[in-house]
């Protein structure tokens, strides 16, 4: 028989004193990525490693004169799984956010002038390494694909490759073109639960390089690529964030498509996905509603490309107009 029980539910209670035990338990609790869904219950997705984990954390609080237990459950009591995820996927989104401000902080420091001797390490490049760090830390429990993660990636090897280049003495910047020609005949394959980069992405391949392009959509950890696929918006993928620019942005920077009815588009899916309000376009507050809302009311990723590529071509046709 199959095992359906999907969840795990660590409930505790701690002694009040001493102060830093509760803050010791919190942390560990943190750091393992659960989720609190009452004020001594926390909850974690079923499988070895965390079933592991939160056995650790239930011996050190009894350990510590507290109580604990653990439990399987098939559901969370008053939440739905999709609302369950939600919060895990709320929790590693604001962590996201927080590694994609700090990469920003660090593009925006002026690289020393002259040449870096290699025996020495730069306070940015410092930092790096400890972003980098958290960044994996938060990979490693990000169990649901939460947006922010491709942004994240793509600002922080941004970083990297700019302090990278510095120090080879290489020009900052450089982009590898791609011929649409070889784009042709393949599977696109992407991360699920398509949001407004991927929703754009899939609509930019099928509208401008292959109209016949089929799309695969894979949970967001293990996925191995076949011969034939080619992977986008999605960790270590052909075509995905690069630096400070979201993973439409880097599609038709590479393809090399000099359409002028492109480029707000990409200014809008930039503004809505990495929330920097980088470009500020009016038009960006409405269709960030438009597809929050196709988000919510579709569940299936064909469905929701469907009617996504629609609002794109709608938008595309619009910009066409106003250009010309």
């Amino acid at each position: 028989m199959v095992d359906e029980k999907r969840w795990l539910l660590l409930i505790h209670q701690l002694p009040p004193k001493p102060d830093y035990f509760r803050v010791k338990i919190w942390r560990r609790l943190q750091r393992l990525g659960s989720v609190a869904i009452k004020n001594s219950v926390y909850v974690l997705p079923k499988n070895d490693q965390t079933q592991e984990d939160f056995q650790w954390v239930l011996r050190e609080i009894i350990e510590g004169g507290g109580e604990a237990s653990l439990c399987e459950a098939r559901f969370v009591e008053g939440l739905s799984d999709e609302q369950v995820e939600a919060l895990f996927q709320a929790a590693r989104g604001a962590e996201y956010d927080e590694i994609a401000e700090e990469a920003r902080r660090l593009a925006e420091i002026p690289l020393p002038e002259g040449q870096i001797e290699d025996s020495r390490r730069t306070q940015s490049e410092i930092d790096l390494a400890r972003l980098k760090r958290r960044l994996a830390e938060v990979v490693a429990i990000d169990f649901f694909g939460a947006l922010g993660r491709e942004a994240a990636e793509g600002l922080v090897s941004g970083v990297e490759a700019r302090m990278r280049d510095k120090r080879l003495g290489k020009e900052i910047g450089t982009v590898t073109a791609t011929r649409r020609e070889d784009l042709q005949g393949k599977t696109w394959v992407t991360r699920k639960g398509i949001h407004v980069d991927r929703m754009a992405s899939a609509w930019f391949v099928r509208r401008f390089i292959d109209s016949g392009a089929r799309f695969k959509f894979v949970p967001p950890k293990g996925y191995k690529p076949l011969p034939g696929e080619l992977r986008f918006d999605m960790f270590e993928a052909e075509f995905t964030h690069e630096g400070d620019r979201c993973s439409l942005e880097v599609l038709i920077e590479r393809t090399g498509l000099r359409d002028p009815a492109l480029s707000p588009i990409a200014e809008i899916v930039h503004d809505i996905d990495l929330k920097d309000s980088k470009f500020g376009r009016e038009e960006t507050a409405g269709i960030d509603r438009l597809i929050a809302g196709i988000a919510m009311a579709h569940k299936d990723d064909e469905s929701r490309l469907t009617r996504a590529s629609a609002v794109f071509d709608d938008l595309y046709e619009y910009f066409r107009r106003k250009r010309g």
